[in-house]
């Protein structure tokens, strides 16, 4: 197994204790290109635009851009990017 799939299904099983660093790991090891804020990265994936996250650069971060990034990984992985982003915004 990947070590990205490796790393994906860790953050399944467990949502706490990651870093940003992890998280960075993550979104570049799928392909997204990153773009420095002041506060915060954006994760843009260059063939599917529509897929985007914002992620701060807290030490800890919140379950929410854990769970956020596994599903955006997801719909990457299974090709069915829609336009419309809304449902990860549940």
């Amino acid at each position: 197994m990947p070590k990205k799939e490796k790393l994906l299904e860790k953050m399944r099983r467990n949502k706490v204790g990651w870093k940003f660093n992890d998280l960075n790991n993550l979104y570049i090891k799928y392909g997204f290109e990153k773009c420095e804020g002041s506060n915060h990265t954006m994760y843009i994936h260059p063939d599917f635009p529509e897929l985007k996250a914002t992620v701060t650069r807290h030490r800890s971060l919140a379950i929410g851009y854990i769970q956020y990034a596994i599903k955006l990984i997801d719909k990457l992985k299974k090709g069915t990017v829609k336009s419309n982003m809304k449902e990860y915004e549940k």
